[in-house]
C-alpha cells in the first residue's frame, strides 16, 4: 500500500496570533490537496486562532514542541491535554533547535514521544547530523542511534502511526539542501533500522520526511524518493511558496 504523503510547515518562532490567521487565510486556497497531509505546527499562542482560522479545509494544525508530564509545576511549559483539547493533532519532537539551544536529549525525545502516543499525538520525530558528523562519515551511525532511543518502549502499532524527520542540521535555514541521493540514502536506512526494531510490515507503514531549506524547485525530486514520504519545511511554509511544495508535481 503506497503512503500517503505528510508536507509539514514548522513556522519556528514566527508569527503573531493575528499574522497567523493572515497567513493560514492566505495559505488555505494554495494547499488544497487530495494527495497528501497538510500540517502547520505553529507557536502555542498560535495554536487556537489559527486552528479557528483553519476551519473546514484540509489544514491541521500541530504544535512545535509538548511537555512529558499531564500538569504540574513546569513553568512555561505546554502539557498533552492542553494540545488534545485544543483539537492538535500532531507534534513536532527533538528537532534540533530544540536539541541545541533548550538542552532536549534523545531520552528526553522519548519521554515525549511516548507521551505524545498516550494522548493519541503523532508524533513528528526529528533527526539529522551535524556537518562535522557528516565529513567523519558517522552520520548513519548517528541516525541510527536517535531513532532507537527515540523509539524505546514504543510498540509497533504505535511505531507504524509515527512520522520520522529526516533533517540534517548543515541543511536548517542555510539554503543548503542534501542532494536527493543522501537525503533518500538517509531516509531508506531510518527505514531499514525502523524494520530491524520492529519488522517490515511496520517500517512500510512508517512515514520520513525530509527538512532542510526544502522549497519549490527541489520538492519535487526529494518527494518522488522511493523513502521520502513528504517534507518538514522551515521557512518556505510562511511564504505562499508552500503551496507549490505541497502540489510538488
Amino acid at each position: 500500500m503506497a503512503r500517503r504523503k505528510i508536507i509539514a510547515g514548522n513556522w519556528k518562532m514566527n508569527m503573531t496570533p493575528s499574522e497567523a490567521v493572515e497567513l493560514v487565510n492566505t495559505l488555505k486556497p494554495l494547499v488544497v490537496t487530495d494527495d497528501a497531509d497538510v500540517v502547520f505546527c505553529v507557536p502555542a499562542i498560535d495554536i487556537i486562532p489559527a486552528m479557528e482560522a483553519a476551519k473546514g479545509t484540509n489544514i491541521q494544525i500541530g504544535a512545535e514542541n509538548m511537555y512529558y508530564e499531564e500538569k504540574g509545576a513546569y513553568t512555561g511549559e505546554i502539557s498533552p491535554n492542553m494540545l488534545t483539547d485544543a483539537g492538535v493533532k500532531y507534534v513536532i519532537i527533538g528537532h534540533s533547535e530544540r536539541r541545541e539551544y533548550f538542552a532536549e536529549t534523545d531520552e528526553t525525545v522519548n519521554k515525549k514521544v511516548l507521551k505524545a502516543f498516550e494522548h493519541e499525538i503523532t508524533p513528528i520525530i526529528c533527526c539529522g547530523e551535524s556537518l562535522t558528523q557528516r565529513e567523519q562519515g558517522i552520520t548513519i551511525d548517528w541516525i541510527r542511534q536517535q531513532i532507537k532511543i527515540a523509539f524505546l518502549n514504543v510498540t509497533a502499532a504505535q511505531a507504524a502511526t509515527a512520522v520520522v524527520a529526516y533533517e540534517p542540521i548543515w541543511a536548517i535555514g542555510t539554503g543548503k539542501t542534501a542532494t536527493t541521493e543522501q537525503a533518500q540514502e538517509v531516509c531508506k536506512a531510518i527505514r531499514d533500522c525502523i524494520a530491524e526494531i520492529y519488522d517490515e510490515a511496520t517500517a512500510e507503514a512508517i512515514r520520513i520526511q525530509y527538512g532542510g531549506s526544502v522549497n519549490a524547485a527541489t520538492a519535487p525530486e526529494l518527494f518522488g524518493q522511493p523513502d521520502i514520504d513528504g517534507g518538514l519545511v522551515g521557512g518556505a511554509s510562511l511564504k505562499p511558496d508552500f503551496g507549490k511544495i505541497v502540489n510538488y508535481k
